[in-house]
């Protein structure tokens, strides 16, 4: 691991807006937070922009942004320091213990900013919006809260529209090309560094915004499954 690395790790150990694998926090995040207001989770954050763009934005909302990579968190828990936004938290885990932080409801909307497309056929559970994931998401989230995804994939923009329709999803807004919509609302224009590296080389940006059903019927996983096998190793991506 490089020094610069290295320093990092051992700063947000002091950063009193990082948590690191925290444990009994379920229930407990309104006490982390300055005040108790909704939270938002932004989900493989990387350096937090959205997390820290958000809280800019709205002060009313707690933003929470969760990585792995404690190097990359460092970036935006120390904007969000220097700013004063109180707002703003980090905490670094595996997404795929997610569910473990959080009671049911307490978390109000999540946000899935540029994450792994997951690109290989095999690595499909790996992806953020799979019913899989989808289901630990269902444990925590108040109903009707609302999951963003911003990706330059197409792969995973196709992906994410069939988990949608195959499990009964409230598709509430969807733009293909974001930055040809005149009406897309501000928060969209908040750009990541990952967004900048232009990794799929589509030209496009994707956006959709959905809430779950009350169930995400287990029965549907074969087929589902299925389609992914006829749909991906059949089409470049």
């Amino acid at each position: 691991m490089g020094q610069k690395k290295l320093i990092r790790f051992a700063a947000i150990k002091d950063f009193k807006n990082v948590l690191e694998y925290p444990e009994g926090m379920a229930g407990r995040w309104s006490h982390f937070f300055e005040k108790p207001q909704p939270l938002t989770l932004e989900l493989a954050c990387g350096k937090g922009e959205y997390a820290v763009g958000l809280g800019r934005m709205f002060w009313q909302r707690n933003f929470l942004g969760v990585d792995v990579k404690g190097n990359r968190l460092y970036v935006g828990a120390k904007t969000a320091l220097q700013e004063g936004l109180s707002n703003v938290g980090f905490m670094r885990t595996q997404i795929e213990r997610i569910d473990q932080y959080f009671e049911p409801g307490e978390v109000a909307e999540i946000w899935l900013t540029f994450p792994d497309p997951q690109l290989r056929t095999s690595r499909a559970k790996k992806r953020l919006t799979h019913p899989g994931f989808l289901r630990k998401y269902q444990r925590f989230l108040a109903p009707g809260a609302l999951i963003h995804l911003k990706t330059d994939s197409p792969l995973l923009f196709r992906f994410t529209l069939k988990v949608i329709e195959h499990y009964g999803c409230h598709l509430v807004t969807c733009f293909n090309d974001v930055y040809q919509q005149a009406q897309a609302p501000e928060l969209l224009n908040i750009k990541t560094h990952y967004e900048g590296l232009d990794i799929a080389q589509s030209g496009k940006i994707h956006y959709c915004c959905f809430s779950l059903p009350a169930e995400l019927p287990l029965a549907l996983d074969a087929s589902f499954a299925e389609w992914i096998k006829q749909t991906e190793l059949s089409t470049d991506t």
